[in-house]
Formats: C-alpha cells, sequence, structure tokens
C-alpha cells in the first residue's frame, strides 16, 4: 500500500471524518475525501482550517501524523499519539538508558551516511564530490570536529551556487527545501511512533524548545534526497513554492533508493527495519547512499 502525504493548503475548509475517510468541506460542499488507509501524513497548511475532534481521534490511533505549517511552511506544531506501539514503555526505558558512548557510536553512522548522500548528489549532478566523500572518511564518534558542518559549506556552494546561504525563513529554494524536509519529517515522525520510541529523547539534538530531536537526528541521512529534487524543480524554472512544486515535492517518500536488500521506497526504509535498528548494539546506516 503506498501511503499518501495529504495536504490541505486552500483556505477556510473543515475536515472531518466519514465512514473510514477524511472528508474535506468548504460551506457545506465537499471538495473531496481520501481513505484513511491510504494517508500516510496530514499536512495542514492553509488558513482557517477547522477539523472534527473524531478525526483528530482517528489519526491518532492510526499513528498517522498531523503537521501543522507556519507561513514559511515550516513546522509550527505536530500531533502525535500517546501510544503508538504495543512496548512502547519497554522501548522508551531502552531509549532514556542509553549510553552516551552509544549515542556518539549512532550519532557518527548517521553523519557518514548523510555526508555520502550529499557526495552521490553532487556526482548525479556533474559536481566534484571527492572532499566530501574524504570528510566522510574522517569522522569521529560523536562528530567532535563537526564534519557534518564542513561537508555542508562545501555542498551547498557546489548545488545551488556560491551565493546560497541556507536560512529557513527565506523564500525561494530555502522555501521549497522546507516545504520537502516537511514531508520527510513527517515520515520520520511516523516510524518514529511507530516503533515505539520517543521522538523527543535524541542521539544528538540538544535544543530544549524542539520536540521532535530523535526525529531530526534520524532525518539527516534522507535529506539529500529532497535536496536533489529541490535542485531538479529549480533547473526545470521552479523557484517558488506552488501547487506543481509541493504536489512533486509530496512524493519524496516513495521514491526509490539503492540499499543492501535492493530498491526500496523511502518510507519503506524509515517505517521497517530502519529505525528499530536504534534499540540494537549496533547501529547500522539509516541508508546506503542513493
Amino acid at each position: 500500500m503506498k501511503h499518501r502525504v495529504i495536504e490541505v493548503c486552500s483556505d477556510n475548509r473543515y475536515l472531518n471524518l466519514h465512514r473510514g475517510f477524511l472528508r474535506v468541506t468548504c460551506l457545506g460542499d465537499e471538495i473531496g475525501r481520501v481513505a484513511l488507509d491510504d494517508i500516510g501524513a496530514l499536512i495542514l497548511n492553509g488558513y482557517g482550517l477547522s477539523y472534527s475532534n473524531d478525526l483528530i481521534v482517528e489519526l491518532a490511533e492510526r499513528n498517522i501524523p498531523v503537521v501543522v505549517c507556519g507561513s514559511n511552511h515550516y513546522p509550527v506544531s505536530w500531533l502525535w499519539p500517546i501510544d503508538g506501539h504495543s512496548l512502547q514503555a519497554k522501548r522508551m526505558d531502552q531509549q532514556i538508558a542509553s549510553s552516551a558512548p552509544k549515542s556518539k557510536q549512532l550519532w557518527k553512522q548517521l553523519v557518514v551516511c548523510k555526508v555520502q548522500n550529499q557526495a552521490y548528489v553532487l556526482d548525479q549532478i556533474g559536481e566534484p564530490s571527492t572532499n566530501l566523500k574524504r570528510l566522510s572518511e574522517n569522522v569521529r564518534s560523536g562528530d567532535p570536529s563537526n564534519i557534518e558542518a564542513q561537508a555542508a559549506r562545501k555542498y551547498w556552494r557546489l548545488l545551488f551556487g556560491p551565493d546560497f546561504r541556507r536560512d529557513r525563513n527565506e523564500a525561494g529554494i530555502n522555501s521549497m527545501l522546507n516545504y520537502g524536509y516537511t514531508i520527510m519529517r513527517s515520515a520520520v515522525a511516523r516510524a518514529v511512533m511507530s516503533a515505539g520510541l520517543h521522538p523527543t529523547v535524541p542521539i544528538h539534538h540538544k535544543n530544549k524548545y524542539n520536540p521532535f530531536r530523535l526525529v531530526d537526528d534520524l532525518i539527516e541521512p534522507f535529506r539529500p534526497l529532497v535536496d536533489w529534487l529541490v535542485y531538479d524543480l529549480y533547473r526545470e524554472g521552479c523557484h517558488e513554492i506552488d501547487t506543481e512544486v509541493k504536489s512533486r515535492l509530496a512524493q519524496i517518500v516513495l521514491m526509490q533508493s539503492l540499499t543492501k536488500e535492493g530498491r526500496e521506497s523511502v518510507r519503506r526504509q524509515t517505517l521497517w527495519d530502519r529505525l528499530t535498528l536504534f534499540l540494537r548494539d549496533t547501529f547500522l546506516p539509516v541508508a546506503s547512499p542513493v
């Protein structure tokens, strides 16, 4: 089953539950409906939206994340279920008890995989990737040299030009990246919840105001997939968020990437085996180079 990312971006819409469907109406007239079984995440990105409590309860019981976005297409709120897994309490205990050395090793693996994937993207667009590949080989436990940031500085200049600066409050490329990361974040958040893990207990991220620190740890190797798609959109002449760009970016979790088991969708990689590896002694990269 291909779970779809559903975005409601028009103003003054009402969302409710109707016989196993998410139904959207405006001024009493039905605009559309989607079977709940087909929904992987719901993104609320319009003004004046309202929704029924029955719908929110049903989405929570199905572990479907609801993401509320601000004007810059960046999440300002997430709704996640209290009980997402039968062994949730046990797994959260293990998660909280995880040692600092183990967390540092996990972060090393995530950084290595992210930088390798960034290098692969550069290879695909014809830009030199040797420096990033070399950096990926020098990541140590906990990344004390901040190889992740060193790689990012080289990567963004090669991907979008020397004048580009990654700033989530800016428009253009940055707003497209924001939206793509929101889609990816929703897939990872659902995987975290389904695995019975707590999204706030991190591997590396420490921001005390961020309730989704684990999600932001685990999303890192998948960000280059979004970057690559935004690069293609920009080359095609898409410079701002519009309906077509949102539609293309919403398909990011269905993109195929190469893993040791063969080609898999991003959603399958995050939702099944990949995140449960957090509870094992050895954490393999979340994804092989895409």
